[in-house]
């Protein structure tokens, strides 16, 4: 069975992303370490960001108004404004992190180019994820760049439609459980997972290990090959 359409997560798919938001998570708890401890800035951060996803969505913006309310929670008329200052600016850093791409991520890509068509489908601020893929140098090997506000198979299947493709001809693969690959299988695709250490837990679920249209990867790198399997 051939695969004609082959779909990307970027951030930590192509790119590093989630040591950056790892970075300016522990500087926001350092700031707020005179008033609270690190175990319980974290718990309130993640509480909040979750529970924020259906106001601001994904990505550093929504990150950084995240720490700005968490700490209001925490520390409330205390907090100084030199701490929002300072919140303020660890997301404008977030935001301006370089664009680091995994090892053998070109190569990889162009190898993939030469089994079907390739588009980008990935979560956040579209200003933001347009802007990391420009830095990234990768934008040409695109055959179109979906930037979505969630993934569901509802998303998976528009998208299959747009591209003229049947799920069966179709891939996912990326570094989330929860985004990339049990809504693409669900949608009727395959789905490849290539994780990275230091995933966001939100992002976590039940690996389907007995799925026939799954697979774990090692790497990126890897799937190429399984594609070839496929076929």
């Amino acid at each position: 069975m051939p695969i004609d359409l082959i779909c990307l997560d970027a951030d930590d798919t192509l790119w590093h992303n989630m040591r950056f938001f790892a970075e300016t998570e522990a500087a926001f708890t350092a700031m707020l370490a005179p008033f609270t401890d690190d175990e319980a800035a974290r718990a309130a951060l993640e509480r909040c960001e979750i529970a924020n996803l259906r106001h601001y969505g994904y990505g550093a913006k929504s990150f950084t108004l995240s720490m700005i309310e968490t700490a209001i929670e925490l520390v409330g008329d205390d907090l100084p404004v030199s701490v929002v200052s300072d919140i303020l600016a660890a997301g404008r850093r977030l935001l301006a992190h370089p664009v680091e791409l995994l090892d053998g991520i070109a190569a990889t890509l162009d190898a993939l180019a030469r089994r079907g068509r390739l588009v980008l489908v990935t979560k956040g601020d579209l200003l933001h994820q347009e802007a990391k893929l420009a830095a990234s140098g990768l934008g040409e090997r695109f055959a179109g760049v979906e930037i979505v506000s969630d993934k569901t198979p509802d998303t998976f299947l528009r998208l299959f439609e747009r591209y003229g493709v049947a799920p069966e001809h179709a891939v996912m693969a990326g570094d989330s459980m929860r985004s990339d690959v049990l809504p693409a299988l669900d949608a009727g695709a395959w789905a490849a997972f290539a994780p990275q250490p230091g995933g966001w837990s939100h992002e976590q679920g039940r690996e389907p290990f007995d799925h026939p249209r799954y697979r774990r990867l090692t790497r990126l790198g890897d799937l190429p090959d399984w594609i070839d399997a496929i076929a």
